[in-house]
């Protein structure tokens, strides 16, 4: 059984932060009801490349054990049909800017006139309140409002657009699943509601824990390449004789070490953080040239799995997929299509003790369950063909 079951979930969000963090709810159980619609259509939905029915594999994983019903919220009964829902799928998570699920007669307020118990997380760019509370935004914008861009590149360079989308998971998926998941244990102590203010700007800025909190705290201001574990140390990323990456992160005395034997630089083990930056940088310019002496392949022999001194491959996603330690976790898994085959995905990293997450099936077709959440609400099928009819059901 799914260690969150029982709590039920209206997702009103697209793109990435909300449905990412409602994927995490339906993997371990809870219920969720995807509200969407045929007339803007989720990015996520038509990004390729598609499977043989011309679905995005990126929806079929972001959306995969959910239910999928499409409602053109403009219209007054498919606000009714919202309420209705609201009775038990007590749990709601959107991501549109501040205002508009108001101005649709589902906002906080209406819906807590509807069930007090709701719990209302709203996942935005700025937040509800500020200045830029209603300016449109992206994963790099927030990124570079929160500061740490600017000490994360390499002197003299602009900053590297990321693969991963930082202020979006991080940010945005994380701590609304936290959030959540707190309003869900404080109503189960008090029988409160909540209204949850996720601003990704606001939460990526929060991830500034180490160099932040030593300029608010001690007035340093972080510099590119110039700090521990920007750069400005030998913890750092090394290019090898044919042009891969390795990862060295042997910071601690015994790691270093390590290093420096399998490096074959044994003159530099005693070598300290305490040490003149000129040391520092003619320590790291030794472990640059000693990774430039040889192939990728030759220094995987050396670090290899037996290996304690803190050193990795920088893999491609292809190599992470078939790696022995995430084979081992089992992080990719089956999950069920609507034809009867199966689609590879990405697993939940939870692992608890009692309980497995559960894959339902792949992100659902647009509207696929229209009927039967109707039917649960107890519309009959000559009222749901009106509605359709009337574009409620989009």
């Amino acid at each position: 059984m799914g260690i969150l079951k029982g709590l039920k979930i209206l997702d009103f969000s697209a793109l990435l932060p909300g449905p990412m963090a409602t994927m995490i709810f339906a993997d371990l159980g809870a219920d969720v009801i995807h509200v969407e619609s045929s007339k803007r259509v989720d990015l996520m939905r038509i990004m390729p490349p598609y499977d043989n029915d011309h679905e995005a594999y990126i929806h079929q994983h972001l959306n995969r054990s959910k239910k999928s019903i499409t409602l053109n919220l403009k219209s007054p009964e498919a606000v009714e049909i919202v309420k209705s829902l609201v009775q038990e799928y007590d749990i709601i998570v959107e991501g549109f800017r501040p205002g508009v699920m108001q101005r649709l007669g589902i906002g906080y307020e209406a819906l807590k006139e509807v069930n007090p118990k709701i719990i209302y997380c709203a996942i935005t760019g700025y937040g509800q309140t500020g200045p830029y509370s209603h300016r449109p935004g992206h994963d790099n914008n927030y990124l570079s409002l929160s500061g740490l861009l600017d000490y994360s590149r390499h002197k003299d360079k602009k900053p590297v657009s990321m693969g991963l989308q930082l202020a979006d998971i991080a940010g945005g998926t994380m701590h609304a699943a936290i959030g959540v998941l707190a309003a869900a244990l404080h109503r189960e102590k008090t029988g409160e509601g909540q209204f949850i203010d996720i601003s990704m700007t606001d939460a990526v800025f929060s991830l500034n824990a180490m160099y932040g909190a030593a300029f608010i705290g001690g007035g340093r201001v972080p510099q590119p390449e110039q700090e521990i574990l920007n750069g400005g140390s030998y913890y750092d990323f090394y290019k090898t004789k044919d042009g891969r990456f390795f990862s060295v992160g042997s910071l601690e005395p015994q790691f270093r070490k390590l290093l420096c034997e399998a490096l074959d630089i044994p003159e530099l083990i005693d070598n300290t953080f305490n040490d003149s930056y000129y040391t520092q940088i003619r320590f790291k310019e030794a472990v640059q040239d000693a990774f430039l002496s040889k192939t990728y392949d030759e220094w995987l022999e050396v670090f290899n799995e037996d290996f304690e001194g803190c050193v990795e491959p920088v893999l491609t996603f292809p190599e992470a997929c078939e790696h022995p330690q995430l084979k081992a976790r089992e992080m990719i898994v089956d999950i069920p299509k609507h034809d009867g085959t199966i689609q590879k995905q990405i697993a939940s990293p939870f692992k608890f003790s009692g309980a497995h997450p559960e894959y339902k099936h792949v992100g659902a077709k647009l509207g696929e369950h229209n009927e039967e959440v109707l039917h649960s609400l107890g519309y009959d099928d000559e009222q749901i063909s009106v509605l359709t009819e009337k574009g409620v059901l989009e």
